[in-house]
C-alpha cells in the first residue's frame, strides 16, 4: 500500500474539519447511556470529588471559627462525626 502525501492527508484533515464544522447533533447523539460499569466508575470518581470539596470546605469552616456542630448540621449529622472524620489525624 502506498503512503498518501502530504497534500492528501491536508485534503482529508480540510474534507473532515468540514464535516464536522457542519454536523448538527441529534438528541441521540447526547443520550446513549453509559455501559453499566462504566457508569459504577464514573459515580464513584463524582463522589470521591465531592469528598474531597467537602473535606476542603471543612477544614475552611474550621478556620473560620465554626463549630463541629455547626459543621454537623450543614451536612445531615453530628458534630461529633464530623468531628471524627475530618480532624487530620
Amino acid at each position: 500500500m502506498m503512503r498518501p502525501s502530504l497534500a492528501d492527508l491536508i485534503g482529508n484533515a480540510d474534507r473532515l474539519a468540514d464535516a464536522f464544522e457542519d454536523l448538527e447533533p441529534t438528541d441521540a447523539d447526547f443520550g446513549a447511556p453509559l455501559p453499566p460499569l462504566m457508569a459504577v466508575k464514573l459515580a464513584a470518581f463524582r463522589r470521591a470529588a465531592a469528598e474531597k470539596e467537602l473535606a476542603e470546605a471543612i477544614a475552611v469552616a474550621r478556620e473560620a471559627s465554626l463549630s463541629w456542630r455547626e459543621l454537623g448540621e450543614a451536612i445531615g449529622t453530628t458534630g461529633e462525626a464530623v468531628r471524627q472524620r475530618y480532624t487530620a489525624s
